[in-house]
């Protein structure tokens, strides 16, 4: 499961570009609970959010040309120059080359071969997200692909991630990533990857792209849904219970950027 004593290859940050800060942290705060607390000034917009005075999650204005609203992952690395190597050399883009954060940390934004965005982040002064494993904070990262045969060989190259494949009743395989030193057992998984065609009952669009998709917990899946949805937000799958999983919902935020909701612990049957 994710904790915050990080090592290479897990989650560590997570953030949101946004068309519409102030919107979005409306939009966050409502759902949430969170609080927004901008970074300040040289910060380009960006800022964090809040929960109990904990950081879970951050914000920032979509900077890219034609950029779409979505959250990004980012995963631990030691030396983003290498990995930004190794994702090259692996077959994968670099659309932001490691850049130091003032003294919080060293960053580098990536795109895989199927076209998924992701980051790492190299810790300086902050290490990381401050909670996980929480209501209203990172639970689980899935990544919805194209090809999972082929994600999971890049990221094996780029990350070290190890693979285990899980029976999902007959919707297609499901495989459960971990990091070397991200846990034992069950404990170890982080998130998994999935191929987009297997994702039955969703609403999705005839050339589906493949993204990252983080899991954020909830006390109660259903009523943080309904809280969501009398906020604007769009519901992609109403909340289901998954057996030795616990109950999920995904949705799109009123900007479009998709996230879901998870009551249970992913990693425990």
């Amino acid at each position: 499961m994710l904790t915050t004593d990080f090592v290479p290859g897990t989650p560590n940050w997570i953030d949101l570009g946004a068309s519409d800060t102030d919107a979005a942290a409306e939009f966050y705060t409502a759902v949430f609970g969170w609080t927004h607390q901008p970074a300040g000034p040289g910060s380009g917009g960006y800022g964090f959010f809040l929960r109990d005075g904990a950081t879970v999650a951050a914000l920032g204005p979509l900077t890219g040309e034609g950029a779409n609203p979505a959250w990004t992952p980012y995963f631990h690395t030691r030396d983003a120059e290498a990995t930004a190597g190794a994702v090259e050399r692996a077959g994968g883009a670099v659309r932001v080359p490691p850049m130091d954060v003032f003294t919080a940390g060293r960053m580098a934004a990536f795109t895989d071969p199927q076209g998924a965005e992701f980051a790492v982040w190299q810790p300086g002064d902050r290490v990381g997200v401050d909670a996980v494993m929480e209501p209203a904070a990172l639970c689980w990262t899935e990544l919805r692909t194209t090809d999972a045969a082929a994600a999971r060989d890049f990221y094996r190259a780029v990350l070290a991630w190890q693979y285990e494949d899980m029976d999902m009743g007959g919707t297609g395989p499901y495989t459960v990533v971990s990091a070397p030193g991200g846990g034992a057992g069950g404990d170890a998984g982080q998130g998994g990857i999935v191929e987009l065609a297997a994702l039955r009952g969703e609403n999705l669009p005839d050339r589906p792209a493949a993204a990252w998709l983080p899991y954020f917990g909830a006390a109660d899946c259903d009523a943080t849904f309904a809280a969501a949805t009398s906020h604007g937000a769009t519901p992609v799958v109403v909340p289901t219970d998954i057996p030795g999983v616990g109950r999920t919902a995904v949705l799109e935020d009123p900007a479009g950027a998709r996230f879901a909701l998870i009551t249970g612990d992913p990693t425990t049957p």
